[in-house]
């Protein structure tokens, strides 16, 4: 998360987890099952913000 304003390239599944206000484990859980797309750099699993924004569109529009 960048205080500045500034989008970032990429979030860590701590910053998604603070983000959706959920846990490390279920974030992790999401990934694994598909609904919340992510990929690696430097062996470190990210998510890209585009992808982030996504699944919570997905979220209102299942709930809408």
């Amino acid at each position: 998360m960048m205080s500045d304003g500034a989008v970032p390239r990429f979030y860590f599944i701590d910053e998604v987890a603070t983000e959706l206000r959920r846990s490390v484990a279920a974030v992790r859980w999401l990934i694994n099952d598909g609904q919340l797309k992510a990929g690696k750099v430097g062996g470190r699993v990210v998510v890209k913000p585009e992808d982030l924004d996504a699944f919570v569109e997905s979220g209102f529009k299942a709930a809408g």
